[in-house]
């Protein structure tokens, strides 16, 4: 309005070029030059946008310090629009950015008007400048709000109060398979699972009363079919007036961490078994080393040694995230403490042990070897110890293993059975659904154990 205001008083400016009231007062950036480009007047809100008082009749063209392109290139003033405007004899409209002496920049949309004389000849113009820094600035928000939305890894997606689409970044592309313009229009109804649709209602419900949804879990589908765990934050979209007019989306894919949270679940419930598991068995070391313990004394010392040989076998259940260890490793971790390599042979293929096994057989192995220290093959310098394990032959799914001393005492049947003898004929095979055997040979102990592969490992 002021523009079409300012071009009808045209007539009045061709002849003496003195600015009316309405010109001086109007708190838009107004100035004129001749036809030559010289500066002939300026209000002071044009003043005020340049920060710079122009010389009357000397300046041209613009009354700013400096002038740049909008892309930020320096700009002549004989290229400013108020100069094209005169040179091709029409009104326009232009952007430019006035650089002050300070070094400030300010965006400004120019409007000049060639100011005509009766004989339709340009005898100079009028500019109308307006400062464009706020729009500038929102359009720079906007901008980079825009380009973090489309950059995030996250789905984010805007809808109508009717859950119609309306905006559809990157993210959700990714997440459920379908591109903007698959998307964009559609209700959001067809990204939920069938037995998850009142869940929609109850959301917009909420967004229509400016409520936020935050950290929403929940299922949906792919584009393929699959469903996905994802978890939804919602927000109201209000207008100017903060009247809800939508809802913006935030969803982020949870698979992994729904995933690793039934592992936990599934953990710790193993963990709760194993540890159940645990206190049977140091429980019935506890009976059974208390039946036959001669002294509180031996009590202590023997349930502390048998403990500690339970703990060395569920090192290397751990080390092995519990999936079992070999044989061969159990054995070497059991009987190391008692005597070195050279005394000690272990043969047989590899064969990886269940932990329950590991368990047991840790046991019976820690028994044997504290047998053979204190009465057997350990016990003088040139004994030793000969282990092995092999298919059985009467048997093909089941495994022989032998523990066979030699070079020691001659071994003697005891009076009566001990906690060891237990475990060896008893405790261990039944543990692995076999059978054990414990002979007392001129020469040395003997151990054997017969039990199915599928029970070993």
């Amino acid at each position: 309005m002021l523009e079409q205001k300012l071009l009808a008083l045209n007539g009045d400016f061709a002849g003496d070029f003195t600015a009316p009231q309405l010109v001086e007062d109007s708190a838009a950036a107004i100035y004129m030059t001749d036809a030559q480009g010289r500066i002939t007047y300026f209000n002071e809100a044009a003043a005020a946008l340049w920060a710079h008082r122009p010389e009357i009749g000397m300046s041209e063209w613009c009354g700013s310090w400096r002038l740049r392109y909008p892309d930020g290139r320096p700009m002549p003033h004989a290229e400013c629009p108020m100069a094209i405007a005169v040179k091709q004899g029409r009104a326009l409209k232009g952007e430019a950015i006035a650089e002050r002496p300070d070094g400030s920049l300010v965006p400004f949309l120019a409007f000049p008007s060639p100011i005509r004389d009766e004989e339709g000849k340009i005898v100079g113009a009028i500019n109308i400048l307006v400062d464009i820094t706020d729009h500038k600035t929102a359009e720079e928000v906007t901008h980079r709000l825009a380009a973090i939305v489309e950059s995030s890894d996250d789905a984010i997606l805007s809808k109508s109060l009717t859950g119609v689409i309306a905006s559809w970044n990157r993210g959700a592309e990714e997440l459920f398979g379908y591109t903007a313009d698959e998307a964009i229009g559609k209700h959001i109804g067809f990204l939920i699972p069938a037995d998850r649709k009142a869940e929609e209602d109850v959301i917009l419900g909420r967004i229509r009363a400016g409520e936020r949804v935050d950290h929403f879990d929940t299922i949906r589908q792919h584009k393929n079919g699959t469903l996905i765990n994802i978890s939804l934050t919602v927000s109201p979209v209000r207008n100017a007036a903060g009247m809800v007019i939508g809802a913006s989306k935030i969803a982020r894919n949870i698979t992994d961490r729904k995933e690793s949270e039934n592992r936990i679940r599934m953990l710790m419930r193993e963990v709760n078994h194993r540890v159940k598991n645990q206190f049977a068995v140091i429980l019935s070391m506890i009976r059974e080393t208390r039946k036959r313990a001669t002294s509180t004394e031996d009590f202590e010392a023997q349930i502390r040694e048998r403990i500690m040989a339970l703990a060395s076998s569920h090192d290397l259940l751990v080390d092995g995230d519990w999936r079992g260890a070999d044989l061969s490793q159990l054995i070497t971790k059991q009987v190391q403490p008692f005597a070195n390599d050279e005394r000690v042979s272990a043969r047989g293929n590899a064969l990886m042990l269940g932990a329950t096994a590991v368990q047991y057989l840790g046991i019976a192995f820690h028994e044997l070897a504290t047998n053979s220290v204190k009465y057997g093959a350990l016990s003088t310098p040139g004994g030793r110890i000969d282990i092995e394990w092999r298919t059985a032959e009467a048997n093909p799914s089941h495994i022989c293993l032998t523990w066979k001393e030699s070079g020691g005492p001659v071994a003697h049947e005891p009076d009566r059975k001990g906690f060891g003898r237990v475990v060896l004929e008893r405790v261990a095979p039944a543990a692995v659904n076999g059978v054990g055997s414990v002979a007392f040979a001129p020469d040395g102990l003997i151990w054997t154990l017969e039990a199915p592969i599928d029970s070993l490992t």
